[in-house]
């Protein structure tokens, strides 16, 4: 999609909230994937001549981190953590129940343009685990089951609520919006850190440490 006059001028809102121009980035890689759905070689090119860098510049950033999707991902992205805590606790099952249910692999769509599916090494929630993440939000103790729930309700348009933060789940554009830094309205809905989380400073706290 072309970058339309008030594409631009968001991206300028954003830029101007970096002491160095620089630093903006990943934020205009994240407004990029709001606009398109994922990182174009066109919207490489716009970012590189907004921050007066080379397009080799932006697109190591954006092929270094892997939040940034070089091809179109579905309007729900489902990472299912892998990493060891996640594995043991039953998220290879997972992994293997919901792609199965989906006839799709890793970094593949369902014809629909609903899903997709991402291994992911790490959610960095060990403590709720074995954890999926849709769009980067939390279900946390999922089982196969759930998650083949959790897609199904997607593509009708009606998944279930993440586990943490916001009561509705919001698309893949839509939260690339808000890492982008464009406020959605919803960062004060629902628990961020549950009790699990919490756990070793109430311990501490009961000690007096």
């Amino acid at each position: 999609m072309p970058f339309t006059s008030e594409h631009e001028a968001t991206m300028d809102t954003i830029i101007a909230k970096y002491p160095k121009s620089r630093s903006a980035i990943m934020p205009l890689l994240h407004f990029a994937q709001a606009v398109d759905g994922y990182v174009t070689p066109a919207s490489i090119e716009k970012i590189a001549e907004k921050l007066e860098l080379s397009t080799a510049e932006v697109t190591a950033v954006s092929t270094f981190y892997t939040q940034y999707q070089s091809k179109p991902v579905g309007e729900y992205h489902v990472g299912v953590c892998i990493n060891t805590l996640c594995a043991v606790m039953g998220g290879d099952a997972i992994y293997e129940s919901v792609t199965e249910h989906l006839g799709i692999s890793n970094h593949e769509t369902t014809s629909d343009g609903k899903v997709s599916i991402e291994r992911i090494e790490c959610n960095a929630a060990c403590d709720y685990a074995p954890v999926v993440m849709v769009n980067w939000e939390f279900y946390d103790n999922q089982t196969p089951q759930s998650v083949r729930d959790l897609v199904d309700g997607a593509r009708t348009g009606n998944p279930p609520a993440p586990t943490r933060g916001p009561k509705t789940l919001r698309t893949w554009k839509q939260n690339s919006a808000v890492l982008a830094g464009i406020s959605d309205g919803l960062a004060n809905e629902g628990v961020s850190a549950g009790e699990p989380s919490k756990l070793g400073l109430n311990i501490a706290a009961k000690g007096g440490k």
